[in-house]
């Protein structure tokens, strides 16, 4: 079977098997790249069955020589394994050889986080009204810039205080509360921002939906504008909302079922802990 069609049926599959929409995004880009790398290697389709390890070997290698993250380059490896395994119950293959590819190993570094008076100075600087209130709820709510930029008017309850996650990552649902900060900040966005004909909660007058790319450009110009010479982004203002949380007291099982993680290993890497205040806990006992 020629790798572009065994990558269309595992897409079905996914499908099928009720993947989330992103992660069948991911997968479906990862795969084109092997199968785009292949063919080239070889000025050729490429088929399942004559795929070697030297040649997934080689499309690590030269994920590497291009500078991918090697967080980015354990995730193609997990997919690999995910397609061969898909292979091996259809009968297309007898043996997952993207299973022999040693994971790279990833040091942790500490992410960047915003204080809310870094976050309050960032976002006065935001000139469109609508990207500033999606903003603001991202910061307030922990939300990916995925799921809140697809959030639909029946998703957001502001008499009930919720905002209801519709599956996010991983195909899960959730619901996060509305603090009273961003009550006041959505009621006064229906009443006197919104203008859109759209049945997202966020949209452009112009074009009825917000893009990511486009707020992630927002963020990063504002942050430029004051100066502030962390790597800002919108993931870095989720990773704000769980780092306050975790300093104002809330507990890390709380922020866990906020920010929708499967486990607590997944929240401990997005929330920072400084030294001194790492010292100031030790020396409690």
């Amino acid at each position: 079977m020629l790798l572009s069609r065994g990558i269309q049926e595992f897409i079905i599959y996914m499908q099928l098997t009720d993947r989330s929409r992103q992660t069948i995004i991911g997968y479906r880009k990862e795969l084109t790249y092997f199968d785009n790398f292949l063919s080239i290697k070889y000025n050729c389709p490429m088929y399942i069955d004559d795929i070697e390890l030297k040649d997934i070997e080689d499309y690590f290698l030269n994920q590497k020589m291009r500078d991918i993250a090697s967080s980015s380059r354990n995730r193609s490896i997990y997919i690999l394994r995910s397609f061969y395994n898909y292979c091996i119950k259809k009968d297309i293959v007898k043996k997952n050889i993207a299973a022999l590819v040693e994971p790279v190993k990833v040091k942790q570094k500490e992410r960047d986080f915003l204080t809310e008076e870094e976050f309050e100075s960032l976002v006065k600087v935001i000139r469109n009204p609508v990207i500033k209130t999606l903003v603001q709820t991202m910061f307030y709510t922990g939300g990916r810039i995925s799921e809140v930029i697809h959030l639909k008017l029946q998703d957001v309850n502001l008499e009930n205080k919720v905002i209801h996650i519709i599956e996010g990552k991983g195909g899960k649902n959730r619901n996060i509360p509305i603090n009273d900060k961003l009550y006041n900040i959505l009621q006064n966005y229906l009443k006197n921002i919104r203008e859109a004909d759209s049945d997202r909660f966020f949209a452009l007058k112009r074009t009825g939906k917000v893009s990511a790319a486009y707020v992630n450009r927002v963020i990063k110009e504002a942050a430029y504008d004051i100066g502030i010479e962390k790597d800002v982004s919108a993931h870095v203002l989720r990773h704000s909302f769980g780092t306050n949380l975790l300093e104002k007291g809330a507990s890390v099982v709380s922020i866990q079922k906020l920010l929708g993680h499967a486990n607590l290993a997944v929240t401990s890497r997005y929330l920072h802990q400084d030294m001194n205040k790492l010292s100031d806990a030790v020396n409690l006992l």
